[in-house]
Order: structure tokens, then sequence, then C-alpha cells
């Protein structure tokens, strides 16, 4: 069977012919811009390109709705929904989200970080959604927009060229096609298709994390108006997220060094299971739950590409770098590479002596976000980041400011770096105090064995 292909609607908004209509022939055919992958980062760009009269082609391996993990969104989220024009859809399957939870084994109390607490109060919110409900809007939406789009079609191949590039495709049914295009963009996550071929791609040495995870039904959540909040829990070997979702699935799972995966000795649902126990807290919590779906044992996934762009192509999200889910970063990241891509591939098309400064602005932002967030994710397991996260103090409004990075608002003009940068300081010094500390309890403990 071959690949289903998604109609560019007439100028009423309809589809011409069968939504779905299977492709016929498998003749040599061209575009403007070709978008690898129909996640949130490839739906984005093309809804972004095709609703401003671009003629876009989105090329999905799989066949939506498809399963993705990364439930959790941010609330500078909900600007970029508005828009696209699918707020309202996203909301419908959405479960509402207005803080985030911090537990720790070695403090007395957990500690919630309200969105409605941060420098602007405007984003009180977020979701945490199905990725295969969230992602098929998206990816429906670029359609409407006007993009066409491939499902079951994996890119195999692309060759730049002086106008662009030649891209192959094979559908299911191993049937290969061609695409000239004019210019691609690689969303096609942690698949890092460019990256990959191009040997660009490093394991990210500063940062070095595997996951295992799953759904489960009738674990206990937060009550009332929290009950949409995610919870992270702090234990031995790194931490786990507690997501709950709209339909009563919780999605469960633990981020730990990858020296710990490597204990594993039984199957992935048991090692799930024993990890849990692990932790008290979150195992009260999951006392009376189920696992409903197959757990998920991931490798090491923190890595980067050398570059972003080039001549011809962009690469967007995931397909660039992916450090740690801690933060629930993933779909903002993947969004506003989105809308900057879009900007400048517009800019490559249409004015070409333009063309050099717009990659180079790209890439800049494209290496912000990332930058940004990497600070407190490389330090997430450090006794001095849970302190300042299990004790926080607003003095200098500098919780306000670690709340709007939280939110994701990083882009605009919110006032956050000089409190973040005072929030650094006493990172160090609490480090600088903890280390003296560890090292006289050493001296203590080590005395103590000699003059026994």
């Amino acid at each position: 069977m071959q690949g289903k292909t998604y109609n560019r609607p007439d100028d009423d908004g309809q589809a011409k012919g069968d939504y779905y209509t299977k492709v016929h022939h498998m003749a040599n055919r061209s575009c403007e811009v070709l978008v690898i992958g129909g996640g949130p980062a490839g739906s984005t760009v093309a809804a972004l390109l095709a609703e401003r009269g671009r003629e876009v082609v989105i090329l999905e391996k799989e066949r939506h709705p498809r399963f993705h993990i990364g439930e959790s969104l941010l609330p500078l989220n909900l600007p970029l929904f508005e828009r696209l024009g699918v707020a309202d859809e996203v909301a419908r399957i959405g479960m509402p989200k207005f803080g985030a939870e911090f537990v720790s084994p070695w403090h007395k109390q957990p500690v919630t970080f309200d969105f409605g607490h941060a420098l602007d109060k405007s984003f009180p919110n977020a979701y945490q959604v199905r990725r295969s409900e969230f992602d098929e809007i998206l990816f429906h939406n670029a359609v409407r927009k006007g993009a066409r789009a491939l499902e079951a079609c994996r890119v195999t191949a692309v060759e730049f060229t002086a106008e662009g590039a030649n891209v192959t495709a094979r559908h299911e049914d191993g049937t290969e096609q061609r695409w000239s295009t004019r210019f691609v963009v690689d969303a096609s996550g942690r698949d890092t298709f460019l990256a990959s071929r191009m040997g660009i791609k490093r394991r990210n040495k500063k940062h070095n994390s595997a996951a295992i995870y799953g759904h489960f039904s009738g674990a206990k959540r937060l009550p009332g108006r929290a009950e949409g909040n995610i919870t992270v829990f702090w234990f031995d070997h790194g931490w786990f997220w507690f997501i709950p979702l709209s339909d009563g699935a919780t999605s469960i799972g633990a981020v730990c060094w990858p020296y710990y995966l490597k204990t594993r000795e039984t199957g992935t649902e048991q090692f799930l299971l024993d990890t849990i126990a692990l932790c008290p807290a979150l195992a009260e919590r999951l006392r009376d739950a189920t696992l409903i779906s197959p757990p998920t044992a991931t490798g090491n996934y923190s890595y980067v590409a050398e570059r972003t762009m080039g001549r011809n192509y962009v690469m967007l999200g995931d397909a660039y770098t992916f450090i740690d889910p801690v933060f629930s970063t993933g779909v903002l990241l993947a969004m506003q590479s989105a809308f900057a891509g879009a900007d400048t591939i517009e800019t490559c098309l249409d004015h070409p002596a333009s063309a050099r400064y717009a990659l180079k602005r790209f890439d800049a932002m494209m290496r912000r976000g990332p930058g940004i967030f990497s600070w407190p994710i490389y330090r997430v397991t450090t006794p001095a980041i849970r302190d300042l996260f299990m004790a926080p103090s607003n003095r200098f409004r500098v919780q306000e400011a670690l709340v709007s990075v939280l939110a994701g608002d990083i882009y605009g003009r919110t006032p956050w770096r000089a409190r973040m940068l005072l929030f650094r300081t006493l990172y160090y010094l609490k480090s600088l105090f903890l280390l003296r500390q560890s090292g006289a309890a050493w001296f203590r403990r080590r005395r103590a064995i000699q003059s026994v």
C-alpha cells in the first residue's frame, strides 16, 4: 500500500477530493520547501510558510496519530498556538497545568513553582497533552493552511545542489519518489536526519542521561487546581517525571545516569517498577496504579549538531539538539525554531543577498534557548540546585525570574537575566559551602575510623 497524501485546500478551505488520497504515480515532483518530519517543528514551519503562499511539502515517516513522549508544555507555548490558530483545539485535549512541583527525599516538604508568580503574570498556565493528539492537531493545521503532506513516507537521501536539493523518499510499499526543492527543513526530531548523514552529530559531553518510562492508570494526583501540575521527584540515580493527562492516564519516567540503566538484569517493565520503588514518595503516589502501556527504555540521548543551518537548509528543534526533558522545553524549542525558521527561509528564497545574515541570526536564535536552559539542566541533580529549589527565596525577585525561565519566557523582553545571574551566584556559593561541609564531614569520619 502506498503512502497517503493530504491535498492542498481549495480557496474555500476544503480539501480537493478525498482528505486522504493515494499517490497514484511516482513521477519526480518539485516544491519550494520540503520539510522532513511532521512533528511540532515540521508542522509549525509548514503551516507558517503555506499560509504565506509557499509551496510546501511535508514528508512524515509514520502515520498520525502516532505515539511520542514529551507530553508537558510550557506557558509560552500558548501565544504560539494563538498565532497558529490552534489554541482552542489544544485546550480541548489538554490537562491544565498551573505549575511544577518538586519533591526531594533530602528535604521535608514539596515545593511548587506557580507559573502565575513569574515576572510576567500574563501566562499563568500551560497544558499536559497526549502527544499523539497534539501532534495530529498541528499536522492537520499545516494541511488546512495549504501544505501538502505525505505520511508513511520516509526520506532516505538528500543531495544538495546549486539550486536547492534533490530529496529521495520511500513509501511504505517500497516505491521511491524524488523531489526537487529550493529549500530543505530538517524537522526529523531525534532521527537527526541531516546531522547524522553529514557526520556532525555529537554526543553532549556535558550531560549524559538515559530514560525509562511508561503510562499508568490510577495514579494519585494533586488535589484541586494543582491536579494537572507536573511533579519532579529526585532520587539517588536521577529524577522522575509525573505528568497527569486529561484521559486519566499518567506518564511516568525516570531520567538516570546511564550507569544505572546498565545494571538492569530484568525485563523493562520490572526494571521500571523496581526503579519506582527506589523513590518512596513516587511509589506512594502509584500505590494503587496499574501500568497500562509497554514501558520503553532509551540509551544516552543528549546530543548536539555542530551547526544549525546551511545555504539551503535549516535544522529545527530536536533535529539540532536535545539535552534533557526536566524542564519540559522540547516542544517550545521546536516551535520557536519553526517560527524563526519560517522567516529565515522566506528571506533566503526572496532576498538571496540577505540570506547569509538571516541564517546567521537563525543560528544565534537556535543556540540561545538550549544555552539558557542547559545551565540548570546540567546541574539539576546537584545538592546545591536541590537546596535552592527546595528553599526558594524571592529576594530581589530571584524566584520570579526562575519561574519565568521555567515557563519558557526567554525570548521576549522580560527582565530575568540579571536576577538569574544572581541565582547562579547563589548556586556557586552554595556549592562551595556544601563542598567545605562534605570535606569536613569526611575528615571527621576519617578521624573516627582511625581512633577505633
